[in-house]
């Protein structure tokens, strides 16, 4: 009780407190300490199952090279790489971490992450059924999630807090007709409404095209739940959009689990059913394949986070480098809605142009204390790492936010060092 009592006098007293124990030898923490959270799509699939393990045996590869530099540059303490090819023996990670971002990428400091969260894709599993009505069951469109492999275009996620494997949900599995208005897409062809898809279809259809996660990270002493996830583009179908109605319900189903009482009907592949506590903190990250105005989107998919008042938008990320390539790229862009400093990813200029894409979003309770998009002008000596097209990275760009977390645990260190 004595320490409670101290603690409740820290906040009530404040500096005079600090300035007093101070005096005798014992600097107190900040308030707060200062957490990176990052997001990249490295675009490091390759073309069949295995490729990525046997590239990244050497340490010698130019594009994973680009990647592990510009990932040491930013040097986040938790990132989700998107279009990172699974493999259930977790060699392809062990060995990007061990062979590239452990080793110095020109003069850039090595970086070691010794936490990861790697689970399967919808990717490439088939589904056993003629999802894209072609007339002919197999290939990339009738699995799960667009692949050629299973775990093709996966996820990882990186850390140097703790993750809290044992409570982490994944969301995989989850069915898409699940989601009370659903917005399934329809056949044209037919009277009836939003049957595109079969019912046997809508009996195994996953909502996910690669999955969703939620992983509780333990930063010092406080959970940060990271909800990760890479919705399908709302594009490479026809009239009835089935991509893009797909990319609004993977979007909305963050938008629904962080929003206390919406998440209700939401049941994780352990058979646990709700969303996030009122007051968790949260930061949602990854390729949303959604611009807020521009591009193919449907009803403005990404606005479901962006608008959600439990998400904190105080703080845009932002680059230099976005702007001269909406300019020098032209094309769509010069019609583009959307402020170009936002831009995360370089895409075709006829169509769709340069979009905001990537995002890190974290919770109303997560002050922001910086944002940026790693996109350096053309004048800058790391320009090299994004280039132009053809591009020696990626066409998407890292996206970063710094956020201010409670000491709390720290401040409790700090009181019972003060006291001897």
């Amino acid at each position: 009780m004595r320490l409670t009592h101290l603690v409740i006098a820290l906040g009530l007293l404040g500096l005079s407190l600090a300035t007093d124990a101070s005096a005798f030898g014992h600097k107190p923490p900040p308030k707060h300490s200062k957490i990176r959270f990052a997001t990249f799509n490295a675009s490091l699939n390759r073309a069949s199952e295995g490729d990525l393990i046997a590239e990244l045996e050497s340490s010698g590869s130019a594009q994973p090279k680009v990647i592990a530099e510009i990932i040491q540059r930013t040097n986040a303490d938790v990132i989700l790489i998107n279009e990172f090819d699974f493999d259930a023996q977790g060699k392809a990670i062990a060995l990007f971490k061990k062979n590239y971002l452990e080793v110095s990428q020109n003069g850039a400091k090595p970086v070691k992450y010794p936490y990861v969260f790697n689970a399967p894709s919808n990717t490439g599993i088939p589904s056993g059924f003629d999802l894209d009505n072609s007339g002919a069951v197999g290939g990339g469109n009738d699995a799960f999630g667009f692949g050629n492999f299973p775990g093709q275009y996966g996820m990882v996620v990186l850390s140097k807090f703790p993750i809290d494997d044992r409570h982490a949900r994944t969301f995989q599995k989850f069915l898409w007709k699940n989601m009370p208005g659903a917005l399934l897409p329809d056949d044209a062809a037919t009277a009836a409404p939003d049957d595109w898809y079969s019912p046997e279809e809508l009996d195994v259809f996953r909502l996910s095209s690669k999955s969703h996660w939620d992983l509780p990270v333990r930063v010092h002493g406080q959970i940060i739940h990271v909800l990760t996830s890479h919705p399908t583009p709302p594009t490479f179908d026809g009239p009835e959009d089935r991509n893009g109605k797909r990319n609004h319900d993977e979007i909305r189903l963050w938008a629904d689990y962080i929003t206390p009482s919406a998440g209700y009907y939401i049941v994780d592949d352990q058979g646990r059913r709700g969303g996030l506590k009122r007051g968790a903190r949260f930061v949602i990250l990854g390729d949303q394949n959604a611009d807020p105005y521009d591009g193919d989107s449907v009803d403005q998919a990404i606005q479901q986070l962006l608008n959600n008042p439990n998400v904190n938008t105080n703080v845009t990320p932002t680059s230099p480098g976005g702007p001269e390539a909406s300019v020098r790229d032209g094309g769509a862009n010069n019609s583009h809605l959307g402020d170009p400093a936002f831009d995360t990813a370089d895409f075709a200029d006829t169509a769709p142009g340069n979009l905001r894409a990537d995002y890190v979003l974290p919770s109303q309770n997560l002050p922001i204390a910086e944002a940026h998009v790693f996109w350096p002008a053309s004048d800058d000596p790391l320009f090299r790492l994004v280039g132009v097209y053809p591009f020696p990275s990626s066409d998407h760009r890292l996206v970063w936010v710094d956020l201010l977390l409670p000491n709390a645990h720290r401040g409790l260190e700090w009181l019972q060092a003060s006291r001897h």
